[in-house]
């Protein structure tokens, strides 16, 4: 995949999680952020449950829920 792809997808994923865990983004460069971490993340659980994915849609996917988890771990750290 290549490097714009990567970018792309990474602040997509960071957007929509930002939108699903507390109702905003975090501009383009914290989506980006967030959205390549979750790519990680997301693949790092998504192998552990013996699930794959490929393509655009599933990347886009395996990111999105590895930032979701992201922000939801982040959440429950700054609460303690």
């Amino acid at each position: 995949m290549g490097f714009i792809a990567w970018l792309i997808i990474g602040g997509l994923a960071g957007w929509i999680a930002g939108n699903i865990m507390r109702g905003g983004g975090f501009g383009i460069l914290g989506n980006i952020g967030v959205g390549i971490v979750g790519a990680v993340l997301g693949g790092f659980l998504f192998s552990l449950l013996g699930l794959s994915s490929g393509g655009f849609i599933g990347s886009l996917v395996t990111a999105t829920v590895g930032a979701v988890v992201l922000l939801w771990v982040i959440s429950k750290v700054k609460k303690a």
